[in-house]
C-alpha cells in the first residue's frame, strides 16, 4: 500500500500546510509549474518526491525535472505530465501515446481545475489536483491525496486550502 499526495501548479509559493496535509503520504507527485527549486526542495525534503515541469518553470526547473515521466507503483502504471487534458480533450503531446499505451492513472495540472474523471474507453483514471499555489484565477487551492494497493485505488481525498499561509 502507498499513499500518495498531489499537487500542481504551486508557482514557487511555499504553504506549510502541504507537509500538514502529505504527513500520511509515503510519496508526494507534483505535476508541474513548480516555480522554484525551492519549493521542489522542500518537498523532498519532507517525501520522496516525483516531479515534472511544466509550461512556466525556467531552465533551472527543467534541468532537474523532465517533463514526462512515467513509473509503475503497487501494479499501477502512472503517467505524469503538466499539460496533459481529460477524457474526450487528451492534449496532442501525449494522445498518440496515450491512445497505443494507457496508464492506469494520468496525473496532470495546467488548468488550475480540479478534476477527477475516469476515461472507461481506456481503462484510466485521470487526476487534476487542482492549484496548490496563489498565481492564477482559481478561487480555491487544492491538493489531492489517494492510495495505491496492488493494482487498485482508493481512499482519494480533496484537500481544500483556504486563504494564505507560508
Amino acid at each position: 500500500m502507498t499513499k500518495i499526495g498531489l499537487i500542481s501548479d504551486t508557482h514557487g509559493y511555499w504553504d506549510d500546510r502541504y507537509q500538514k496535509y502529505f504527513e500520511p503520504c509515503d510519496e508526494i507527485w507534483h505535476a508541474g509549474d513548480i516555480g522554484s527549486l525551492e519549493v521542489a526542495d522542500r518537498l523532498a525534503a519532507f517525501r520522496p518526491l516525483r516531479a515534472v515541469y511544466g509550461n512556466i518553470d525556467g531552465q533551472e526547473i527543467r534541468s532537474t525535472f523532465p517533463m514526462i515521466q512515467r513509473f509503475t507503483i503497487e501494479g499501477i502504471e502512472i503517467l505524469l505530465k503538466h499539460i496533459g487534458g481529460y477524457p474526450g480533450r487528451y492534449d496532442p503531446s501525449i494522445r498518440e501515446t496515450l491512445m497505443a499505451h494507457p496508464p492506469k492513472l494520468l496525473v496532470c495540472g495546467h488548468s488550475h481545475i480540479l478534476k477527477v474523471q475516469y476515461d472507461s474507453s481506456l481503462g484510466t483514471l485521470c487526476v487534476n489536483p487542482g492549484a496548490a499555489g496563489i498565481s492564477g484565477f482559481h478561487k480555491v487551492r487544492t491538493l489531492v491525496r489517494l492510495v495505491i494497493d496492488d493494482g487498485t485505488f482508493s481512499g482519494l481525498e480533496v484537500i481544500e486550502l483556504s486563504g494564505q499561509e507560508h
